[in-house]
């Protein structure tokens, strides 16, 4: 526990003798948030690994983290239930798919069933 921070951003670098040397970290990648209209994203029914709950999970979306948290607050607050955000990936407890749908047509993104 008593690592800090810095020294897990600086994963595979031991030492650099160049002088202009700059560690570049994949947070400064962050990739900006496409329109409603370019996004392309895709709703799936979950059972495993969640204790044979479902959970309905929008995956596909390219934006910021911010922008995808507002997103899934938005989603949580529509349907009723609770969900979360994990590995870019947006998580709604229970099957809300359709719910989900409807929505985020009416939201002008671009929306499709997948799976279950």
């Amino acid at each position: 526990m008593g690592k800090n921070k810095k020294s897990k951003e600086r994963v595979n670098v031991v030492y650099s003798t160049n002088s202009d040397f700059s560690y570049e970290s994949d947070e400064d990648m962050e990739q900006d948030t496409l329109p409603a209209n370019q996004q392309i994203l895709r709703v799936y029914i979950e059972k495993k690994g969640r204790g044979g709950k479902t959970a309905s999970v929008l995956k596909g979306f390219v934006g910021t983290d911010e922008d995808r948290n507002d997103l899934s607050k938005l989603i949580k607050a529509s349907c009723g239930v609770g969900g979360s955000v994990k590995e870019g990936e947006i998580i709604i407890q229970g099957d809300q798919r359709d719910k989900i749908v409807k929505l985020l047509a009416a939201k002008n993104y671009g929306i499709k069933k997948a799976g279950g």
